[in-house]
């Protein structure tokens, strides 16, 4: 845990327009970054399921990293997929980075307290299918 935690849940906000965007097919407003009203790279473009976002550590500015199992393989994974939100408590599906903006889901989750994450990085829109592991 952070010895030095943020006061505040400044992520909160935009992490809840992300998780509200990934459950609704499509808003018309034209904005960008992480606070783009709408997933895909327009508005009309309903393909895209998921916002990845990766998060940084308040004290050490060092990604977050959170270990997974898929098949054979374990790993660590930076990218996740915000699921829900509880206050400043943040639960996260933890998706493997395929990379070209492509990603696969697992069946394993995390919960962080946001006050813990000092940034948020949004990647590129995609889609993800789901396989309800």
């Amino acid at each position: 845990m952070c010895e030095e935690q943020n006061n505040t849940c400044c992520l909160e906000n935009t992490l809840a327009k992300i998780i509200k965007l990934q459950c609704i097919d499509s808003i018309c407003d034209v904005e960008g970054g992480c606070d783009k009203p709408f997933l895909g790279p327009t508005p009309s473009m309903v393909c895209y399921n998921t916002r990845p976002i990766s998060l940084y550590n308040c004290c050490t500015g060092a990604l977050w990293s959170f270990p997974y199992t898929s098949g054979e393989t374990t790993a660590n994974s930076t990218v996740f997929r915000a699921e829900s939100l509880d206050g400043c408590c943040l639960t996260c599906r933890i998706l493997i980075d395929n990379g070209n903006d492509t990603y696969t889901d697992t069946s394993e989750f995390f919960t962080i307290n946001l006050k813990c994450c000092g940034a948020l990085q949004c990647h590129s829109d995609a889609f993800v299918e789901f396989n309800n592991n």
